[in-house]
């Protein structure tokens, strides 16, 4: 019986290609089982939904630079494990990789270890705040309950903490959105329009990647350093200003997602005064900016806003620093332009949540303790990570952040996304660096979040050491010994 076609989506062989990146690493002969295992990865990250159509064999085959014959193969290997079904005249679709026999082959008695969300459990003092919100929330009972620009308590407490930080900000140049990723979209919305460009940090949030290509709008990279002091080629964000004239920027500059750089105060006055001079709007993303584990943030680098002017708009969340289920951000930016993006939001939706908003206020009364409690467990977890790769994984190389929530890992030889499949097989799941870029690549690099228990740090790192053997057969370690 032919398998039932699920509906979905079709993705286009271009499309394939960039979501593939550099997907071949071996001989001729290692091609068919290479393009196999990148699909399943893209699949298995969730970015090959189920029922998404795959293009035509020979339209594959153009945009991978390769034989009909070794697309053919690969397709062969998928439909083998259930990954993908085909029909004739209805062409090949993506299937549940649960229905396969794809499921990676745990350790006995272990669970699947998470290392592809830098997303920290729920902050200590989230229970009490949330029982002063629902005792707050009979107040606005008797209201309509939508809230454009947000309620004016959380308004005055994000002011006071941007005031505190150097950038003096008022209730009124305040928005709050449900999360950092809204408001972001909520800026393309606005700003970039269907084949604007948009100036974005290689590597960067592949969400937020994502969002942009969502916008029809097309991401210009600037390459980070990751082993360099600065970081941030100023220079280069210059020339493609100059070149690429983009209609928008989209920038990390507090402990960047994922190389955890942080920009200094003259490079920000540096940069700050080059997108002044391009006339170019910045979507400055500080979710991480309150994660300093080194020191309190009111005495690190003033915001970029500072300097950037009426260009910058400033998106925080409380995501990272309280819980990732408390989905309430807030937008930072000149009142003008706030009452445009209040406009554009119209049509998206129409407010957040009240009770959510409650419960941050009251988190944002006295900030600073659980912020506090928030770093040191932030310190500790970093550290362990940092000791269990030294252990496990001498050859792989990184700078210890000073804040944020991972560790980008310069790997020995270029295997990200063949590590992150193989790691699928020990129980360990990964987001391989080419998500990380606007154009795949970055195969020498891994993104390793540090927000698990510590004993599940080692134990991720174990398993990692194990998978990253099996695709050479040798190591330097032995992954089995114990964990002292």
């Amino acid at each position: 019986m032919n398998p039932q076609i699920p509906p979905g989506g079709r993705i286009t062989g271009p499309r394939l290609a960039v979501k593939l990146g550099a997907w071949r690493r071996g001989g001729s002969r290692q091609g068919a089982a290479d393009l196999a295992a990148g699909i399943e990865l893209l699949v298995l990250d969730g970015q090959l939904p189920l029922g998404t159509r795959l293009p035509a064999e020979r339209e594959l085959a153009e945009s991978l630079g390769a034989s009909r014959t070794l697309i053919g193969a690969a397709l062969d290997r998928l439909r083998a494990g259930g990954m993908v079904a085909s029909r004739r005249g209805a062409g090949s679709w993506i299937t549940s990789p649960r229905t396969g026999g794809l499921e990676p082959a745990l350790p006995d008695g272990s669970e699947l270890i998470d290392f592809g969300r830098a997303s920290p459990p729920a902050v200590a003092g989230l229970m009490p705040a949330v029982d002063v919100a629902r005792r707050a929330l009979a107040e606005h009972l008797g209201e309509t309950g939508y809230s454009s620009r947000g309620l004016l308590v959380l308004r005055e407490r994000i002011a006071r903490r941007y005031t505190e930080r150097g950038l003096p900000t008022t209730p009124n140049q305040v928005m709050i959105t449900n999360g950092a990723h809204h408001a972001l979209v909520l800026s393309l919305r606005l700003l970039a329009g269907p084949g604007d460009r948009v100036l974005v940090e290689q590597p960067s949030y592949p969400n937020a990647l994502e969002a942009i290509r969502a916008a029809h709008a097309i991401p210009v990279p600037v390459a980070l350093d990751p082993a360099g002091d600065q970081g941030w080629d100023l220079a280069g964000i210059e020339a493609a200003l100059r070149q690429a004239a983009p209609r928008l920027a989209y920038l990390i500059v507090d402990f960047q997602n994922p190389t955890g750089l942080r920009l200094d105060t003259e490079g920000r006055r540096r940069l700050g005064a080059i997108l002044a001079r391009a006339r170019t709007p910045v979507v400055v993303d500080e979710t991480m900016a309150e994660l300093d584990s080194e020191g309190d943030p009111v005495d690190g680098p003033p915001p970029l806003a500072a300097f950037a002017g009426n260009w910058a708009i400033t998106v925080g969340s409380s995501a990272k620093t309280y819980w990732g289920g408390l989905r309430i951000g807030w937008i930072r930016a000149s009142e003008e332009l706030l009452g445009r993006l209040m406009s554009a939001r119209t049509g998206l939706d129409l407010g957040s949540p009240i009770f959510e908003q409650l419960v941050l206020a009251e988190l944002l009364a006295e900030p600073e303790t659980l912020l506090r409690q928030r770093r040191q467990e932030v310190r500790l977890l970093r550290d362990a990570m940092t000791g269990a790769l030294n252990w496990y994984c001498p050859q792989w190389s990184f700078r210890v952040p000073a804040g944020g929530l991972s560790l980008w890992c310069r790997l020995p030889e270029p295997m990200s996304t063949r590590l992150a499949v193989a790691a699928g097989n020990h129980g360990v799941q990964l987001v391989p660096a080419s998500r990380f870029g606007v154009h795949g690549g970055l195969e020498r690099w891994l993104r390793l979040p540090f927000t698990l228990p510590a004993d599940r740090l080692f134990e991720g790192v174990r398993r990692l050491a194990t998978a990253a053997t099996s695709l050479h057969g040798t190591s330097t370690m032995d992954p089995d010994l114990p964990v002292t």
